[in-house]
């Protein structure tokens, strides 16, 4: 009995036990899909952090400034996205987005600051040419 489906249009497969697809044409609108599903997810991640970091720059021109946390969810700011974190030695945590982030400095402010990437991007191209 072959109960095998086809994954897009769920016919019934013969020939090759391995088989996933009846034809050329599922198996590129299955990809093709599953792409641009895909995409989607990236693509709204993406203008959050984008969104972030406007914010971040706005409220911080000179590299080093406060604000209320408040002030950022206000402008909508989402505390839940971030490109990543550090923790200092002393356990204060700070969120980056990009080269701009934050610390929580007191109940319901913040300091926020910049971070000089190229020296990090510099670094990861040299790694990146003593393994090849």
């Amino acid at each position: 009995m072959n109960d095998r489906k086809c994954l897009e249009c769920s016919e019934p497969l013969r020939g090759r036990a391995d088989q996933k697809f009846c034809n050329d044409q599922c198996r590129s609108s299955y990809n093709n899909r599953q792409i641009i599903e895909t995409n989607n997810v990236i693509r709204a991640i993406n203008r959050i952090l984008k969104k972030n970091y406007s914010i971040l720059t706005a409220l911080n021109p000179g590299g080093k400034a406060t604000a209320l946390k408040s002030e950022l969810h206000k402008k909508g700011y989402r505390f839940d996205y971030y490109t990543y974190n550090f923790t200092t030695r002393t356990g204060r945590s700070y969120y980056f987005c990009y080269d701009h982030g934050y610390a929580e400095i007191e109940h319901d402010k913040v300091i926020l600051v910049t971070r000089d990437l190229n020296g990090d991007l510099t670094h990861m191209k040299q790694i990146g040419e003593k393994i090849r």
